[in-house]
């Protein structure tokens, strides 16, 4: 993703929305942690925040477990290290086209909730209010996870242009990588 966003990456609107998806979503850190609080904290968060942010971190819940899976299984096949035709022939056997395909669904849905949730008056603050009682419950990864990925999105203008343009991207490198194209992260300026 840093190489095929760089241009998202670079450019101060975008770039912490950009480094969310990069560390959070698909980073390579053990999530376990923060993945047990929400499943902890599920049952009081109903109490708190409307259903479409449930509905999201329940979207991230499940982007994670998946992305968990295909990154496992393509760790076993790659080692420490590899070259890109490696990774491109591991990345075609550790998981299905349905399974990317699932993933980079994941991705958008997860994305747009987020965009929705920022036009939702007073989740900022909801989150806020959360921080106390979150650290308290020994949550603050999971709150900090949270706010990160709220500010994130609240600072775009268009943060739909962006999470259309990541998953535009994600679509045409899969396509590339499954057809076997020579070159499949070098995308034109377009994306395409």
């Amino acid at each position: 993703m840093a190489r095929t966003h760089a241009d998202l990456l670079n450019n101060a609107e975008s770039r912490k929305a950009a480094e969310f998806f990069l560390n959070d979503l698909y980073g390579t850190e053990d999530l376990a942690k923060r993945d047990a609080d929400l499943e902890r904290v599920v049952p009081a968060m109903e109490r708190v925040l409307p259903g479409t942010a449930l509905k999201t971190v329940a979207e991230a819940i499940a982007l994670d477990a998946l992305s968990e899976k295909l990154d496992a299984a393509m760790a076993q096949r790659l080692g420490q290290s590899f070259s890109e035709e490696e990774y491109v022939a591991a990345y075609r056997e550790a998981g299905t086209r349905t399974e990317r395909e699932r993933q980079i669904a994941h991705v958008e849905s997860v994305g747009n909730a987020l965009c929705e949730l920022v036009r939702i008056p007073l989740i900022g603050s909801t989150l806020a209010m959360m921080r106390g009682p979150a650290k308290l419950a020994g949550l603050a990864e999971l709150q900090s996870f949270l706010e990160r990925g709220f500010k994130a999105f609240k600072a775009m203008k268009n943060p739909d242009l962006f999470v259309a343009t990541i998953v535009q991207r994600e679509r045409a490198i899969m396509d590339r990588l499954y057809a076997g194209v020579v070159d499949p992260f070098s995308l034109g300026p377009t994306g395409d």
